[in-house]
């Protein structure tokens, strides 16, 4: 096996409050539990073009600003190294585009998350500038 590449992405208002969404019970993994956003990129694709890809696919809703904030290697049953990314979006346009992989949409404050997190989630956050 050989490590692929993911841009995870936490959405955000711009306002202090983040996106997270409840994983469906047809999710690849961990499902039940609340996460940002993320997706392989694609052979050819720039990382700003997968994450809106990927923030359009999953929350309907276009990036407005799109900021890198740092790499991670995550190495579990599988192995990817994710490109980390925080990205504005107009909350009213937001709403669940892949219902096969989540179920509910919810807007919080990191300081307030939802339970139970998915096992990665945490590590994310960690790279959000303070505020």
């Amino acid at each position: 096996m050989r490590p692929s590449v993911s841009c995870v992405f936490v959405c955000h208002d711009g306002a202090g409050r983040i996106l997270l969404a409840r994983r469906s019970a047809q999710a690849r993994d961990e499902p039940g539990t609340w996460d940002c956003g993320a997706g392989a990129l694609e052979f050819g694709e720039t990382f700003e073009e997968a994450v809106t890809r990927e923030v359009t696919e999953e929350y309907v809703a276009p990036p407005l600003e799109i900021t890198q904030l740092g790499v991670r290697n995550v190495v579990r049953e599988d192995h990817w190294v994710a490109i980390v990314f925080a990205v504005r979006v107009d909350p009213s346009r937001v709403r669940v585009g892949e219902p096969h992989k989540f179920d509910e949409l919810t807007w919080c404050t990191p300081d307030d998350l939802p339970a139970p997190r998915h096992s990665q989630l945490a590590a994310t956050l960690a790279l959000l500038p303070p505020r």
